[in-house]
């Protein structure tokens, strides 16, 4: 159980800051040896001080925990690290933010508290509950676009989710669907048995889909007096939900979109919450046009994505948001020099 936290100046946002609280990685260490790993090859390689690990308030570098688990999943050959380490997190163990969910009155209400302090306890991240009819997506994802590679921390953040569900309907709840934003990987077919439902691949954001009768259901460990307690000390404790500069944020709003298709400037104004010449001006200051930043975050997923092989061109270059396999084709030669595929069977 997670008390109040040790006297200690508050971190508070700083430009760039991007960090997520120590218990987000409890019991790691273990976890990794267990799968056969060596954790401590893996946490100097991540640049995560191993002596951090032991107290849940202290900060980490988000961009550092995200480099430690997908590490883990090279350094163990366990390519679903992420995966199983969040199907066995208990949410007790994800300290303050876990403590919240697991204090709130009722199952809708502690869905609600994660949704919105998520960003307190992990800074730089988007997390949102939002309805259609009797349909709700928990939803996730990391703003900062620095992050390129984040498949095991959106497996694994999925695995704590749902956990929270099961505290409070039992070990057998699954959701409707589950959707990740990054590639399918090689064993796909272990995603939907570890959540017991159907999972999708190469969507907008990664989510939960569950319906709402359930949400009236009381949490087992309610404490409204203390949950109101909990969620002061984690604002106190981090001072804010961080910053992302401008132009990662504009870049990960492009990634969300490309599945779909070339981003339109003014969806993505919109997002931002400016008018679109606003963002245009704001991206001549970084030397960039739209189509430049556009082109930039398809070139870094590029990179990533051609590293999976056992994905196809084709799927590579729909999810890049190109129409045609010879659109990206070009593209890609234009930015690395050679082929797709000859970059391909370089790996």
């Amino acid at each position: 159980m997670v008390s109040s936290p040790p006297s200690r100046s508050p971190a508070g946002p700083a430009p760039g800051q991007r960090n997520v609280l120590a218990a987000a990685a409890s019991g790691i260490t273990d976890f990794i040896a267990a799968c056969g790993g060596d954790a401590g090859r893996v946490l100097t390689q991540a640049g995560v001080p191993e002596d951090c690990l032991g107290n849940p308030v202290l900060p980490l570098d988000l961009g550092n925990y995200c480099a430690m688990m997908e590490l883990a999943a090279r350094d163990t050959g366990n390519d679903n690290f992420g995966l199983w380490y969040g199907q066995q997190f208990r949410p007790q163990a994800l300290g303050l933010i876990g403590e919240i969910a697991l204090s709130a009155p009722t199952l809708g209400a502690a869905l609600d508290n994660l949704a919105r302090l998520f960003p307190f306890h992990q800074q730089a991240t988007e997390t949102r509950l939002t309805h259609d009819g009797d349909l709700w997506r928990l939803e996730y994802r990391i703003l900062d676009s620095r992050i390129a590679a984040r498949r095991q921390d959106a497996e694994l953040t999925m695995g704590m989710f749902a956990n929270v569900f099961r505290t409070c309907l039992g070990t057998a709840w699954a959701p409707e669907e589950v959707q990740f934003e990054h590639l399918r990987p090689g064993t796909a077919q272990d995603h939907s048995r570890a959540f017991g439902a159907p999972v999708h691949f190469g969507q907008r954001t990664n989510c939960l889909v569950v319906r709402d009768r359930d949400f009236e259901r009381r949490m087992p460990g309610g404490d409204l007096a203390r949950l109101t307690r909990l969620r002061q000390d984690l604002k106190t404790l981090t001072g804010g939900t961080g910053t992302v500069p401008f132009l990662a944020r504009v870049q990960s709003d492009i990634r969300s979109r490309l599945p779909e298709g070339y981003p339109h400037i003014d969806d993505v104004a919109a997002t931002l919450g400016m008018a679109r010449w606003t963002l245009q001006r704001r991206l001549a200051d970084e030397g960039l046009s739209f189509s430049e930043a556009v082109d930039a975050v398809r070139r870094d997923l590029a990179a990533l994505y051609l590293s999976q092989t056992h994905v196809p061109m084709s799927d590579i270059a729909c999810l890049l948001g190109y129409s045609e396999l010879s659109a990206f084709s070009r593209a890609f030669r234009r930015w690395f020099g050679c082929a797709p595929s000859r970059a391909r069977a370089r790996e």
